[in-house]
């Protein structure tokens, strides 16, 4: 079992930055792919950004490119997720999620693991 917090959710305006923090606690974390998804009001949840434990890769949705970094320190098992220059329709519920290696991380149900999502809100 792989345990997932999710904090640093906020209201902020149109323009401001936010950090995302996933604290992870479990099983071997260098075996998963951590990421992060989000939901808005009414649609799907879509992948955002992920990263490897072990090598530090990371990946992007073309949305989000450019304005949003995903790190990780591995001393404090937490995956981050440094958004700037938010944008109203960056309004969801972001939710960390972690992947065995060598499975496919951008789409929602094939994550193993989820947190219970932190909510970003943007106004304009």
């Amino acid at each position: 079992q792989v345990q997932l917090v999710e904090s640093g959710g906020g209201l902020v305006q149109a323009g401001d930055s936010l950090r995302l923090s996933c604290a992870a606690s479990g099983r071997t974390l260098s075996n998963y792919r951590m990421a992060w998804f989000r939901q808005a009001p009414g649609k799907e949840r879509e992948f955002v950004a992920a990263i490897s434990w072990g090598g530090g890769n990371t990946y992007y949705a073309d949305s989000v490119k450019g304005r949003f970094t995903i790190s990780r320190d591995i001393a404090k098992n937490t995956v981050y997720l440094q958004m700037n220059s938010l944008k109203p329709e960056d309004t969801a519920v972001y939710y960390c999620a972690a992947v065995t290696l060598g499975r496919a991380y951008i789409y929602a149900h094939g994550m193993d693991y989820w947190g219970k999502g932190t909510l970003v809100t943007v106004s304009s």
